[in-house]
């Protein structure tokens, strides 16, 4: 008994006594969780009004280049020196006279197939006569004729290739590039000038598929060239297959230059009307992305304090205002918020103030504008002026709570 209570044992057993009564103390003094507080959610304030959808006629923008109407290249149809040629820009009618190649032996060509052609009518003359006698035959008369044939048809060839050594006109218009100088040697369809006609000009776009449907032709659509310039076009051809690689459609349209002050080569913006459709015109400070990257806007539902996110497509977009489909034809649009808003969620709704009431489009615009005395903003007036009154209505309210 002495061995099995020795000193080590027992300190041992002091120190294990020891831990048990400091732990069995701290549990028994062991306060509990305090209970957690529920967490309250601040009811947001927001404005709306209500928006009404309204018949518009959008416009689809493309980009394309002017090119001329009609590009000749005039080639020459003999061989020669380069005697004569007009320069760039020269205009000239069809039919006018462009450039000249050396005659060389041409002209003597023509005085020998004159000279043959001569001798040719004597003999066949002759053998006439001989063959109403009954001297000659009649195989021999056929052959002075077809002698005399072919000396007319020499003749012809001859008058023909000193003809061609003058270089015409195919079509009306204006020399845009001499490619071959004054003195220059050319081969039989040798390139010698370039001729292009710029009235009218012509302006190629690619239209997509969803659009093709609203082109068709002899429509009217605006033509904004490098510079601003403006000039209306019509269409003139409507490509009937779509290219296999963009699965695009080849739209042309004619561009009236009666006085050819326009050049051709100009990049263009062309603006073509689609199809009638109602939708909403909005701000684009009203847009909104929802966790899955739709663009939409909120709208207040039916109990007047639930927000809805309401998916959208925007049909036309300016720089003061988009016009949106995807709505009724009547919503109540959210334009002035105080942060992230959710769909589902509660808040207190209030009427937008008049001086903010341009954030929509419609009659509720001129009404607010008039309000502060000034005229509703547009794209060419102020194209700035909807976006900056709805950024401004939303920095008011974050500073300002609505009542």
């Amino acid at each position: 008994m002495s061995r099995l209570l020795s000193s080590s044992t027992l300190v041992f057993l002091a120190i294990l006594g020891f831990l048990i009564f400091w732990i069995g103390g701290g549990m028994m003094n062991r306060q509990p969780p305090p209970v957690a507080e529920p967490i309250v959610v601040p009811v947001p304030n927001v404005a709306a009004s209500l928006s009404t959808a309204e018949v518009i006629r959008p416009r689809t923008v493309l980009f394309g280049n002017v090119v001329p109407n009609q590009t000749s290249i005039v080639r020459a149809r003999t061989g020669g020196i380069v005697e004569e040629v007009v320069r760039q820009g020269h205009e000239a009618e069809a039919g006018d006279q462009l450039a000249r190649l050396s005659a060389d032996d041409r002209e003597a060509g023509i005085a020998r197939a004159e000279a043959e052609l001569r001798s040719a009518e004597r003999d066949y003359e002759a053998a006439r006569q001989l063959r109403e006698r009954g001297v000659t035959s009649e195989a021999e008369l056929q052959s002075r004729f077809a002698a005399l044939e072919s000396a007319r048809a020499d003749l012809r060839a001859a008058e023909l290739e000193l003809q061609n050594t003058r270089l015409v006109a195919p079509i009306t218009g204006t020399v845009s590039r001499v490619i071959a100088d004054l003195g220059s040697f050319v081969q039989p369809g040798g390139e010698v000038l370039e001729m292009v006609n710029i009235d009218p000009l012509v302006a190629e776009i690619e239209v997509r598929q969803s659009e093709i449907t609203s082109v068709e032709l002899g429509q009217v659509g605006q033509v904004t060239f490098q510079g601003g310039r403006k000039a209306q076009a019509t269409v003139s051809f409507i490509a009937p297959v779509a290219t296999s690689e963009t699965r695009t459609f080849r739209v042309e349209l004619e561009i009236p230059n009666p006085d050819g002050e326009i050049p051709a080569g100009l990049s263009a913006e062309i603006a073509l009307p689609m199809q009638e459709q109602r939708a909403h015109r909005v701000s684009p400070a009203l847009i909104r992305l929802d966790d899955a990257g739709r663009i939409g806007v909120f709208t207040v539902a039916e109990d007047g304090e639930t927000l809805r996110f309401q998916p959208i497509e925007i049909v036309q977009a300016l720089a003061e205002a988009v016009w949106i489909s995807g709505l009724p034809e009547e919503a109540r649009l959210v334009t002035i918020s105080q942060g992230a808003l959710n769909d589902g969620q509660k808040a207190r709704i209030s009427e937008t103030p008049e001086e903010f009431r341009s954030v929509l489009g419609g009659e509720e615009a001129e009404a607010g504008a008039a309000t502060r005395g000034v005229a509703a903003p547009s794209a060419e007036e102020d194209p700035a002026a909807l976006v900056g009154a709805a950024n401004a209505a939303e920095a008011r309210a974050a500073a300002v709570p609505a009542d």
